[in-house]
């Protein structure tokens, strides 16, 4: 193994082996079966410690990469061709009798002062109409955030702030422009369908199998736009695991078509490993990445905010660049001011331990 790890980088030196694991899987030198080194032989020859190759491993086994095999070894078990990706589909943890517990859980007491102390600071600021995309306050702080969270790492300008998802699904089929064909997986939440007829855009719906879309349906679609929420499909509960997700970056490649990414429901999960997105791994496919705090935060938050690849900035900016920014500026300083203070994530991080105490 010629693996060097950066010791001076931002991301943990477990995830700097888990990219390098992932290229030489997808590109064939660890092929379908074959055994990865051990962790000690992993260790000695990276200069990492053992636990720090435990957790690679471990992650490549959760993403469908790698299977571990007592007393055996690591097999890869990802298949490039047929995208069949894990063949033993993990159960799905179903949510539903306890997400409602923590939707707009939030301590009151922290955003009532983060509220204070914003209008403080502040000041008259907060009556001054937001710039279109949303403050550069916000965006900045937003972009730290995925950085942490997420490994998106973007520019404020790709940064579109709007109130809530309904309202960028709106401003998507915009600019995608009318009479064309988006692909969506069903079931799915009603609205997306809703506000994309609305908007003039067909509709074609996919069948959801245990990992994802249908491949055969995927491949049969007039469809050059792809709208999915892999992470945890409303109303299946789906993840989709990393072959179909390769697969679905595949096809927009394929096709010269775009990929829209509804991130519903991530930062809630009980997994503690990092949950790569679509649009990280798409560098060579157009990925709108889609998220909201209304879910994490409280329901009357309605801010939402999408994130366009830098191919797609300019030619959105020049087509729906003259719409005002729907959130109030007080909200997006107050939103800017939770992830500033790191007051966000602590609450993220509290609701997965609860989540993870009562999955017990």
């Amino acid at each position: 193994m010629n693996y060097s790890i950066d010791k001076n980088s931002d991301l943990p030196a477990y995830i700097q082996l888990y990219h390098f694991f992932v290229e030489d899987i997808i590109s064939g030198a660890y092929p379908y079966g074959s055994k990865l080194p051990s962790k000690r032989v992993i260790a000695d020859e990276t200069g990492v410690s053992v636990i720090t190759a435990d957790h690679a491993i471990t992650l490549l086994d959760e993403e469908g990469y790698v299977q571990s095999r007592e007393r055996s070894g690591v097999y890869v078990i990802y298949r490039g061709d047929d995208f069949l990706g894990n063949a033993e589909k993990k159960a799905s943890v179903s949510y539903d009798e306890i997400k409602d517990h923590y939707v707009g859980d939030f301590p009151f007491s922290v955003f009532a002062k983060t509220m204070r102390k914003v209008i403080l600071d502040r000041g008259e600021d907060i009556m001054v109409k937001s710039p279109n995309q949303g403050l550069p306050e916000l965006r900045n702080e937003i972009c730290r955030y995925l950085a942490r969270s997420r490994r998106i790492s973007v520019d404020p300008s790709q940064i579109i702030v709007g109130s809530g998802a309904e309202y960028l699904y709106g401003l998507i089929a915009q600019f995608l422009g009318m009479g064309r064909t988006v692909a969506l997986e069903y079931p799915s939440y009603a609205k997306i369908y809703d506000v994309y007829k609305a908007m003039g855009l067909e509709c074609d719906m996919l069948t959801m199998e245990a990992d994802g879309i249908s491949t055969e349906e995927l491949e049969k679609t007039k469809a050059d736009i792809l709208h999915v929420t892999p992470f945890n499909s409303y109303p299946s509960g789906v993840t989709a695991d990393i072959s179909k997700k390769l697969e679905y970056l595949r096809w927009a490649k394929k096709r010269g078509g775009i990929l829209i990414e509804d991130n519903y429901d991530s930062e809630l999960t009980v997994s503690r490993k990092v949950e790569e997105p679509l649009f990280s791994m798409g560098r060579d496919v157009d990925v709108i990445y889609l998220n909201t705090f209304s879910r994490t935060l409280a329901p009357s938050m309605r801010i939402g905010y999408m994130i366009l690849p830098e191919t797609l900035v300019e030619g959105f900016n020049e087509k729906l660049g003259f719409y005002s920014c729907t959130v109030p500026s007080f909200d997006q300083y107050v939103m800017a001011e939770l992830l500033k203070s790191g007051d966000f994530e602590r609450h993220i991080n509290r609701v997965r331990r609860k989540k993870r105490s009562l999955l017990k």
